[in-house]
């Protein structure tokens, strides 16, 4: 048995031996550089892929499979002059017995200098399609078919038999100057990663894999550049598809064309996680930096196979967002606060789709104000916006531009105003001013047509106190949603200095010249405090009460003006007519009548009243009043004329009732006779609106001939004292018509 077992060794020894042998004369006395086009032949005949190696190869068998390319190319048979790759050297090696057992186990796996070109054409088609589908003879379709039938008893029988899964085991990959670029010759887009270097360790399944990876990228449209990092530690499990990298940090610069030359920072970490079986993926204990933007969150992908959907929650801590934008290169527009958009934060939940994203419960604190409801964008292709907010308060004023300076036109009527202004005093002695000239109004386009066309929102927003255009607005409400060209305002409504306002509105931008209608309704709002929130001067004091239903058509202020149509109502209670001392003018009318002299002077400057009301029917811009009715102490007022819009000019004709001076002490002058009593006396109001009640006047004209009336009456009254029963009635008559004439 000792010398069986002598003879055996020696057997099994002498067979080591000879594989030995073999190994080495067949490394040393084969040479693979001389079975290149045989190689070529066999990549392009089962894999479709042209090779071409220029270089050596260097290989060895035993106890490692190994194999060295330098200096190789790679086309697809389809484009063999296009080569879509290029390498300058790959090692590698692989352990001979483990194979046996369907064990990878690979030294150090080394890729220098590759070179990946991807490209389409103008008609699609990628210079990389075709590989990995194996040209096929047609002069051998019958030997193929009785191949695979003689074949198919055995495939049966192996595919009973459970395979034994593949095991990885790979020292490391290293992986340098490698680039890959991608070119679609119908867009003109360009995009590339170069200076690629990736690093790992020992590569095993279930254990984990150090790796570093640093790379540059670029684009064409737009041109960006961008340097990132990337280091973590990669665990992957086959059999339960799970692959997950741990402790993630990327970093990295990006500039170019969209950040105007300025340079965003960014870094991100966290745990990543895909679970192929359970169709999820999810990125945990997020942080992520840009520039001095702080934040953190977690995002898990659901559907991964399907329709993927994302949730997850997002928190922003407080930062600059005014600076934040500048140093990203974004510039924001000119604001009438500079230190708008100093202060921002956000606390969100995140649920989107691939063409969907919304945060919902969100918490955002604004310079000061804060905000909660929902914002998302239910549709990217239709950028269709979603807007569902309450807010505490918000200064828009803020965030719009600042005022404009006056343009030639204002500058030329304001001019008039000034002058026509300088010339007029509250007693009313000087001349009637003259209508205004100059057009008020900017023809400059206001609308972003093209935008509002594609437009697709929702809105609904709700704010505590709301200032807009100066107005202080309390419990703001506001639906509004634009589709189709057409933009609407459902609804709005809020507080006004301790009144009400409502309003509802539309524009219609699919015509060339957008239509806008809108209707607005004003209750008991203090109509002085309207005219000081918009500069304008306080001419008139009072609540007012207003209805309006209007409609122009146009792109510019002056084009809504000049197209203005439409119905407007109003009534001011309790108010007065500042800087319009009409029961002086009124007294001093009478005074003249009786022929006295005023006793005192003027008590006061301004004239009260009880109640103006009108209507006013619109028509091109002018705004005719028919039935303008005052009551103010002493008098009753009726009134007709014409407000002119587009030059903000008026011109009234106006009667007055005189009741008389009902105060406690009257001035003698300006008792009233009996013989006034239901006369209406005239008076003329023209001039530019900003005047108000001070470019009213006594017409002179019509005074006049209510003066001869008068003195016609009494002569009537005398005639008939003196003469009584003396005179004929014919006669009577003849001379009370002559002096009434």
């Amino acid at each position: 048995m000792k010398a069986l077992g002598k003879i055996l060794g020696l057997v099994i020894l002498g067979l080591l031996l000879l594989i030995v042998a073999l190994g080495f004369a067949l490394t040393h006395l084969f040479d693979p550089n001389d079975y290149k086009d045989e190689i070529r032949a066999l990549a392009r005949d089962k894999a479709g892929l042209e090779l071409n190696i220029a270089g050596d190869i260097g290989w060895s068998l035993f106890p490692w499979l190994g194999l060295e390319l330098h200096d190789t190319t790679l086309a697809s048979v389809r484009t063999p002059q296009q080569p879509f790759a290029d390498l300058r050297m790959l090692g590698l090696s692989v352990r001979v017995m483990p194979l046996l057992n369907r064990e990878v186990q690979m030294s150090d796996i080394t890729l220098n200098g590759l070179n990946l070109m991807l490209a389409r054409d103008e008609n699609g088609k990628g210079n990389w399609e075709g590989v990995g589908q194996p040209e096929t003879n047609e002069a051998q379709p019958e030997q193929s078919q009785s191949a695979d039938q003689t074949q198919t008893p055995a495939d049966e029988q192996a595919a009973e038999k459970p395979r034994r899964p593949l095991q990885l085991d790979i020292d490391s990959l290293t992986v340098s100057d490698a680039r890959v670029t991608y070119h679609d010759a119908k867009t003109g887009q360009q995009f590339s990663a170069e200076g690629i270097e990736l690093t790992t360790g020992a590569i095993r399944e279930a254990t984990s894999i150090p790796l570093k990876l640093n790379a540059f990228f670029g684009s064409n449209k737009p041109v960006m550049r961008a340097r990132t990092e990337l280091q973590g530690a990669l665990r992957f499990d086959t059999k339960l598809q799970r692959y997950q990298l741990e402790d993630l940090r990327l970093s990295g610069e990006a500039s170019g064309e969209p950040l105007q030359g300025k340079t965003l920072s960014f870094s991100a970490q966290g745990q990543l996680l895909a679970d192929l079986a359970a169709d999820v993926a999810e990125w945990t204990s997020l942080k992520f930096t840009a520039n001095q933007l702080r934040g953190l969150g977690e995002l898990k992908l659901r559907n991964l196979q399907n329709q993927p959907k994302v949730a997850g929650t997002l928190s922003i801590a407080e930062f600059n967002l005014r600076e934040f934008l500048d140093s990203a290169g974004q510039q924001l527009p000119p604001m009438a606060d500079s230190t708008a958009l100093t202060k921002a934060e956000l606390v969100t939940r995140l649920a989107g789709t691939a063409t969907s994203l919304t945060f919902e419960e969100l918490n955002l604190k604004l310079d000061g104000s804060t905000f909660t409801g929902n914002v998302g964008v239910s549709d990217f292709a239709k950028q269709a916006l979603r807007v569902d907010l309450k807010g505490d308060r918000l200064n828009l004023d803020r965030y719009l531009p600042p005022p404009e300076k006056e343009n030639a036109a204002g500058a030329a009527r304001r001019s008039e105003v000034d002058a026509t202004e300088a010339a007029v005093i509250g007693s009313g002695t000087t001349p009637l001013p003259d209508k205004p000239t100059q057009h008020a109004w900017s023809e400059e386009s206001v609308l972003p047509i093209s935008t509002l066309r594609i437009l697709d929102t929702r809105i609904k927003l709700d704010i505590g106190s709301f200032t807009a255009i100066q107005l202080p607005l309390e419990n703001f409400a506001l639906r509004a949603r634009t589709a189709g060209g057409l933009l609407t305002l459902e609804e709005l409504r809020s507080g006004l200095y301790n009144g009400r306002l409502e309003a509802s509105a539309s524009v219609d931008v699919r015509p060339e010249a957008p239509l806008m209608t809108a209707q607005t309704r004003l209750v008991r709002v203090p109509v002085e405090r309207l005219m000081r929130s918009q500069g304008e001067k306080e001419v008139i004091k009072g609540l007012i009460n207003l209805d309006s239903d209007i409609q122009t058509r146009g792109n510019s202020q002056k084009a809504w003006i000049d197209n203005l149509n439409g119905k407007i109502g109003f009534i001011i209670d309790n108010g007065i007519l500042v800087d319009a001392n009409l029961e002086q003018q009124l007294c001093r009318a009478i005074s003249t009548l009786n022929r006295k002299p005023l006793a005192s002077e003027p008590r006061g400057k301004d004239t009260p009243f009880r109640e103006l009301k009108g209507n006013l029917t619109l028509r091109n811009g002018v705004a005719s009043n028919p039935d303008l009715k005052a009551s103010i102490p002493g008098l009753t007022v009726n009134g007709e004329g014409d407000v002119d819009l587009r030059v903000l000019g008026m011109d009234y004709r106006v009667g007055i009732l005189v009741e008389g001076d009902k105060g406690e002490m009257p001035d003698p002058a300006c008792e009233v006779n009996e013989r006034y009593v239901g006369i209406e006396w005239p008076l003329r109001c023209r001039g530019p609106l900003e005047l108000g009640a001070k470019a009213c006047r006594f017409d002179n004209d019509r005074l006049g001939k209510i003066a001869a009336r008068l003195a016609g009456e009494k002569l009537n009254k005398t005639i008939e004292e003196k003469l009584g029963d003396k005179v004929s009635p014919e006669l009577k008559d003849a001379l009370k018509g002559l002096f009434n004439r």
